[in-house]
Formats: structure tokens, C-alpha cells, sequence
């Protein structure tokens, strides 16, 4: 326990300087999990029971469920009785991705408080862009208590292409977006929600260069497999093996972490990769590993692959890797495949499609076309990081 955390989030704020009082007679609702509790590992929808009593009608649950129990890709999590509070919990993924008429006609502000990671694809901010789009929709305000992006404040494309939009992808964000959950918010609603009623509870004594490290606190997996930091620094990158034949780690101790399939030969791919990553340059080294998953892909059987040590947090360039990780495993093992779907409930687009989300990648990663990644990743995002601006809510330094 943190008796003077370095950083108030926000809502340690809320509570702490009485914020909650204008809000104490409205009936609320949450969207929030396990991972969302104060310095005192308090679970934000005790704190919500106390404070608004018989006001607090609902939980919102986002993928993976309330308590984040349930492993990725549409598997959904039902609707439930939260056991400490006995508030009912309203799933929006599985049943449905987004609250029905019938829960908002019943509260009057919905509150968000989320552990997101810094990445386009995690969904837990597409909750929120849905739960925006229909408290817009019947009038409701919506109030984002922040919290840190875990990865801080570097940005890493590709930019989505709105032709690839889906569950992993709603609105038009690089692979490492940069924000807090609670700036993105004031960007979706400068693009698509203009009339929604907004409000963010920033935080206190957090600068936007901070890595979740810096701040000071234990770290709660918010989801199953981002069990430590340092997986979701590597997840931008990583999660893009969810589209391969590749085993990013899933039913392992170690998920996005370590990499790998039956079919990779270690001492080849020690070579070619050692050409390609220099750590004084990139960060982090690639170490060669074996490893058997117990469920998911390559389930029980051996892997050969390597685990991603990072060393300096502000070189290592997480998408960048995987892509051209990606890139020498294709042109070199006949084995390799991009799976077919469906995924996060898109049929129609390969998962590779919709994770990366820019054609002019794709077209590189198949051998198609010879591009100038760093244009795609870095180079092209003058316009959204002019958007962005406007979005700001913490400094970078003092």
C-alpha cells in the first residue's frame, strides 16, 4: 500500500476532493474491472457502492469479463451479480458490445474507469468509444476518471486505413496511440460525438514521458495475458502474432514475451535476427528459448522461439520489431501462415488485416511491394500528432 502515491489518479481525485458530491444523488453506473483500484488496492466499485449507495445501479464489464478471467477473442463474458456489492453486471462483450436502451434509461451519468495499455488494438478503449456513442445517443453524461497509458507518450504506426475498421479498430489511431484513456475520450468526441455531455477527472503529478515504472505502483494485469509491464510494452508489437500461425506465448508464464512454433529452427534465426537488431541501436536482445504452451495455439507441443528482453524502454520500437521479425520468418519458413478468422467478430478480413490495418504494410509483409517502413510507422503521423494537441491534458516534463 501507497501512503503519498507520487501520482493521484483520477479517481483517487474524485473521492479525495469530494468531486463525487455533485454527482452523490445521480444514479451511476461503471465501467471499470479488477484492475481498476485506488492506492489502496480498493476496488473502484466498492468505492462506488459506499460513496452512491442505492445510486449505483450498474456495472459495465469489458472484454475478458469483471474480474478479467476470461481468455481473448469472442470469448464472452455473461451478465452477473458483482458478489461484493451484489450490483449487477452488465457485459459488453459477449451478449453485447455496447449498453442497451434499457440500462441507460435507468441511470443518469456513467462513469469509466479502465487500465488500458497504449495500443490500438486493445478493445478496452472501443468499450468506451461505444459506450460514448450511446450515451450521446440517449443523452447521458459520461465522466472518464484517468488513468496513466502504461507505455507512455511515443507514438508508433501504421495509422489505421478506415477500410479496416473493426472490433480492434473504430476510429482512425496508430498501433501505439500515445494517450491516456481519458484523452483519447476528448479525441472521439471532437471527431464523432460533438454533442456528448464529457467530462475527464484528470490526475495529479503525472507527466505524459512517464513509464508505468516511474509512477511507483504494483502493477494489475488488466487483462490475462498482460500479467507484467514490460508485456505491455512489448504487446503493440506482439499482439500481431494473434494473426500468424506463430505462438505469441498464450498458455505460458510469459504471454507476448516469448514467441514461437515447432517449426522454427533456433540456430538460423539467431543469425538472421542478430544481423538485423543490434542492442546499443534497438534496446533489447532476442534470447532463444523452447517452451510448450498448455492451451491455445501449438497447444502441448514444442516451440522453438526467443523471448524479447528490453533494456532501454525508449529505444525499443515494439512494432517496428515484430514487423520485421514477422518479415524474415515469412521468407524463410514455407510453414509459416497468416491464420484465417473470424476475429474479434470480423469474417470477412484475415485478423493480419485488421490488426495492422494499413494495406501499404500488408503489401510490404507479403513481399509485394519494398516501402520505407519508418515513413509508414513514424515518418506519415504529422496530422494526427497536430490532432492531438488539442487533446492534451498532462506536460511532458515539470
Amino acid at each position: 500500500m501507497i501512503k503519498n502515491p507520487k501520482v493521484l489518479y483520477g479517481v483517487e481525485r474524485f473521492f479525495k476532493e469530494e468531486i463525487f458530491k455533485r454527482y452523490q444523488k445521480k444514479r451511476a453506473a461503471l465501467l471499470c474491472n479488477q484492475a481498476s483500484v485506488d492506492y489502496k488496492f480498493t476496488p473502484v466499485f466498492i468505492l462506488f457502492k459506499e460513496y452512491f449507495k442505492k445510486y449505483f445501479k450498474f456495472i459495465f464489464s469489458p472484454q475478458h469479463g469483471l474480474f478479467s478471467e476470461k481468455q481473448a477473442n469472442m470469448i464472452g463474458s455473461e451478465d452477473e451479480i458483482e458478489p461484493f456489492t451484489q450490483t449487477p453486471v452488465v457485459s459488453l462483450y459477449g451478449p453485447r458490445l455496447k449498453p442497451e436502451d434499457e440500462h441507460l434509461d435507468e441511470i443518469d451519468v456513467v462513469f469509466v474507469d479502465l487500465q488500458e495499455v497504449g495500443c490500438r488494438v486493445y478493445t478496452y478503449i472501443w468499450s468506451l468509444y461505444l459506450l460514448m456513442e450511446a450515451c450521446q445517443k440517449k443523452g447521458k453524461k459520461l465522466i472518464v476518471l484517468d488513468r496513466p497509458n502504461p507505455i507512455g507518450s511515443q507514438i508508433e504506426g501504421p495509422l489505421l486505413e478506415p477500410s479496416y475498421r473493426s472490433f480492434v479498430g473504430m476510429d482512425i489511431l496508430p498501433m501505439r496511440h500515445g494517450l491516456t484513456i481519458g484523452e483519447l475520450a476528448i479525441l472521439f468526441k471532437n471527431r464523432n460525438f460533438p454533442h456528448l455531455d464529457l467530462e475527464i477527472v484528470k490526475m495529479k503529478g503525472y507527466k505524459r514521458r512517464f513509464l508505468y515504472p516511474e509512477i511507483g505502483r504494483s502493477w494489475i494485469f488488466p487483462s490475462p495475458n498482460i500479467p507484467t509491464w514490460d508485456t505491455a510494452l512489448v504487446y503493440p508489437g506482439q499482439v500481431l502474432l494473434e494473426g500468424t500461425n506463430l505462438s505469441e506465448g498464450r498458455g505460458t508464464i510469459s504471454p507476448f514475451l516469448i514467441f514461437g512454433a515447432p517449426y522454427l529452427k533456433l540456430e538460423r534465426l539467431t543469425s538472421l535476427f542478430q544481423n538485423i537488431f543490434k542492442l546499443e541501436r534497438d534496446g533489447f536482445i532476442l534470447r532463444p528459448v523452447a517452451f510448450e504452451p498448455v492451451f491455445d495455439k501449438w497447444k502441448e507441443k514444442r516451440c522453438y522461439g526467443f523471448q524479447i528482453h528490453v533494456f532501454d524502454y525508449h529505444k525499443f520500437k515494439p512494432v517496428k520489431t515484430t514487423l520485421l521479425i514477422l518479415k524474415v520468418i515469412k521468407e524463410n519458413y514455407e510453414e509459416f501462415e497468416f491464420i484465417e478468422g473470424p476475429y474479434e467478430f470480423e469474417v470477412r478480413k484475415k485478423p493480419i488485416e485488421i490488426l495492422i490495418g494499413n494495406s501499404q504494410i500488408l503489401k510490404w509483409l507479403e513481399g509485394d511491394k519494398e516501402i520505407d517502413l519508418d515513413f509508414y510507422l513514424y515518418y506519415n503521423l504529422k496530422n494526427y500528432l497536430e490532432e492531438i494537441e488539442s487533446c492534451k491534458l498532462y506536460k511532458s516534463n515539470g
